[in-house]
């Protein structure tokens, strides 16, 4: 069977792009293909700087012969007095056919015409031609651009194209106004170390072929040789490389034949913090910066880079690398110097002139606003007077760092930069410390504030952000989210539960609230669209980041229940102790055991008119008139239930409760279906409400847990 080799020659393309572009290659084209009935034995897709490649192994020769049913215009419309219409015969014209081939068939919205067509396969190089251009051209990413005077678009000028369906040149042509670029057999080697072109005989030979050429095509055979390299040059050094996997991944897409490189820079530069010097070498040279050892804390004065050019010249490609080393370090310790030749609280009025948001003014508002919040969510925890004076102090310098010299060079230290600059002025431990905290979580797998200043603050600063930006309604949609109001709420949310922190969110949004309407006259109040904005991140972490399932996220978030939506607002502890409960029950097989007493009783206690908020027997059931003694057993029962169910709500141990109403089963079991069972919608009006009041009751201490309406059963 055919192998089909399709390589997509350019200028070096972005790094991101090269990653991006396989993993649309490798989604798009086994579907396009499949949809053509071309479904091939593999598909491997390969990318380079220079190129983005297929190789496509086990291609059918052409498409099976097939029949494809065709439906047409209605009957009516088709056949008139026994005749074809002009309507049946343009369809017998376009699918093909004789009129005699057209069938009359009932379906549910009528008689229909129809036809059997039998399609002959096609050959496979035909589809191939046609799908050439798509897969191409149907890639999707950031900054394509034009060359050339016509209007294709692609991130790089495209230079050459190999199209080899085994050892034959599949003829494509790509016109792009005056330029054409034609498929041949001709690859291209390693720029430096194979500058001839690379003729390829067969496309089954493209990755050897090209290996001899000093191209690895291979992702991962790259990513392989630098790891390999940069260990053992790490080692050379008595040094150790930490994993940084966006690095890993930016340095693989960058080179063709990987060439690990060590370089030196001069020791003084290790007396700025290492944050500085990694931040210079990752983020900005991409270099690997080497450590003494595996803790990572101190650095050598060695780095290691990934060289694309020939391994014979690597001392001159190391002296290349520390000359501009060398001049981003000496930058940094000049800024470094300057810095701290001011204490840190000294930068706060040049924060006046960098403007957070437009309508919102500057960043110096914005301190004063987060320490206006700091202060309320001290309050509202009633922290003690020296936790709080700690969180006023980094609430205020929290943003200091945004006008020095270094962050302005470096934007990724601010915070870093911050801490280092407030322990050099001399202030608290706890505030230098809470100032790099309070931007955590940066991403996805960043840890969480770790002290409670920390954690204050970092809850301050994004409650701001929350407040401010909902007030001037400019709110996340689909993909859009220019302020990163969704991390954000998440942030707060994944905050609290890590420090175990009893806010009341509810409360603390109306407060800030009030404060944003007060300070800025003529917007409205965003609270509503708030609540609901936290409650749809609830239900997002519960779910995805806890492992809940739905239908118990749906009973601890209730659905049009404001008793269990305000609940969760006012006590997100609460709701992520009772949604990991619930699981957890679910999970040992303690929930099946209740499920059936607590959703038989629920549902019919909803025929009652008992509110959801009463648990005291005393209040709601008249024992005078009881009838069966499963009555008088049930009444008894929730009475001895009530202090567990306040135990359970006091102590958030929501066991006692389970276990109680696990006790309760037999006694209800009996008064629905003993000996002793009872007519709950008895005639009588009174005695009908006074067994509702005894189901309704169970139901109401079932609720402190979650709603079992809502919970499916398994």
């Amino acid at each position: 069977m055919p192998k089909f080799l399709l390589e997509v020659g350019t200028e070096e393309l972005p790094a991101d792009f090269v990653d991006s572009a396989i993993a649309q290659w490798q989604s798009r084209i086994p579907k396009t293909l499949d949809e053509q009935f071309l479904t091939p034995e593999t598909i491997e897709v390969y990318g380079t700087p220079r190129r983005l490649a297929v190789l496509i192994q086990g291609l059918p020769l052409q498409q099976p012969d097939r029949e494809e049913e065709v439906k047409g215009p209605p009957a009516q419309a088709a056949f008139k007095d026994g005749k074809p219409t002009k309507a049946a015969e343009g369809f017998a014209r376009k699918q093909g056919v004789e009129l005699d081939a057209l069938e009359v068939r009932d379906t549910e919205k009528g008689a229909f015409v129809f036809v059997l067509k039998k399609i002959v396969g096609r050959p496979c190089r035909e589809i191939l031609r046609e799908l050439i251009p798509q897969w191409i051209f149907g890639l999707e990413g950031r900054r394509f651009m034009h060359w050339a005077d016509g209007d294709l678009r692609f991130p790089r000028p495209i230079r050459w194209l190999v199209t080899l369906l085994d050892d034959q040149v599949l003829p494509i042509e790509l016109e792009n106004g005056s330029e054409t670029v034609t498929s041949d057999r001709f690859s291209r080697g390693h720029r430096v170390l194979h500058p001839e072109p690379v003729k390829l005989s067969q496309a089954a030979d493209y990755v050897d072929y090209l290996r001899s050429a000093y191209v690895a095509v291979v992702q991962e055979e790259r990513r392989s040789k630098i790891q390999e390299q940069v260990e053992v040059a790490a080692k050379n050094l008595k040094g150790h490389v930490p994993l940084y996997p966006d690095l890993w991944t930016e340095v693989t897409n960058l080179v063709e034949w990987p060439t690990a490189v060590v370089g030196q820079f001069a020791p003084e530069f290790l007396s700025l913090p290492p944050e500085v010097v990694t931040i210079v070498m990752v983020t900005h040279q991409r270099y690997f910066p080497v450590f003494k050892n595996t803790a990572a804390q101190e650095l050598i004065p060695y780095f290691i880079t990934i060289s694309n050019g020939d391994p014979a010249k690597s001392e001159i490609i190391a002296a290349g690398n520390e000359r501009v080393i060398k001049a981003r370090l000496a930058d940094a310790q000049f800024f470094y110097k300057a810095d701290l030749s001011l204490p840190l609280e000294s930068y706060l009025p040049k924060l006046e002139k960098v403007t957070f948001q437009e309508q919102l003014g500057s960043v110096r508002d914005k301190v004063a606003r987060l320490e206006k919040i700091a202060d309320q969510i001290s309050e509202q925890l009633a922290f003690s007077d020296a936790e709080r004076i700690n969180i006023l102090r980094a609430a205020l310098l929290c943003k200091a760092d945004l006008v020095t010299q270094m962050v302005y060079e470096f934007p990724e230290l601010q915070g870093v930069m911050g801490q280092k600059y407030a322990t050099a002025s001399g202030e608290p431990e706890a505030a230098a410390t809470a100032i790099f905290e309070h931007y955590l979580p940066r991403g996805a797998n960043d840890s969480l504030p770790q002290t409670l200043t920390g954690q204050v603050v970092a809850l301050a600063d994004r409650l701001d952000t929350l407040v401010s930006i909902f007030g001037l309604e400019i709110l996340p949609t689909g993909s859009s989210d220019p302020f990163a109001l969704r991390r954000a709420a998440n942030a707060v949310v994944n905050i609290t539960w890590h420090g175990d922190l009893p806010i009341n969110l509810k409360q603390l949004l109306g407060d800030i609230a009030t404060d944003f309407v007060t300070a800025f006259p003529g917007k409205n109040s965003p609270v509503d669209l708030l609540e609901e904005f936290f409650l749809q991140r609830l239900r997002t972490l519960l779910q995805e980041e806890r492992n809940i399932d739905y239908d118990l996220v749906n009973a601890v978030l209730g659905e049009n229940d404001a008793e269990y939506t305000q609940r969760a607002l006012t006590d997100l502890l609460d709701v992520r102790d009772r949604a990991l409960f619930l699981q957890e029950i679910r999970n040992n097989g303690k929930l099946d055991e209740i499920y059936e007493t607590v959703n038989r009783s629920a549902r019919l206690a909803g025929q009652g008119d008992l509110n959801t908020a009463e648990l005291e027997p005393p209040a709601v059931v008249q024992t005078k008139l009881f009838q069966k003694s499963s009555e008088q057993y049930f009444y008894d029962a929730l009475v001895r239930l009530v202090p567990k169910t306040q135990a359970s709500q006091e102590e958030r141990d929501y066991h006692k409760l389970v276990e109680a109403i696990s006790e309760i089963a037999p006694t209800v079991s009996e008064f629905f279906d003993g000996t002793q069972s009872v007519l709950v919608m008895d005639p009588d009006p009174e005695i009908r409400r006074n067994r509702l009041n005894l189901l309704g009751l169970l139901r109401n201490h079932a609720r402190i847990l979650g709603d079992f309406g809502l919970i499916v059963k398994r």
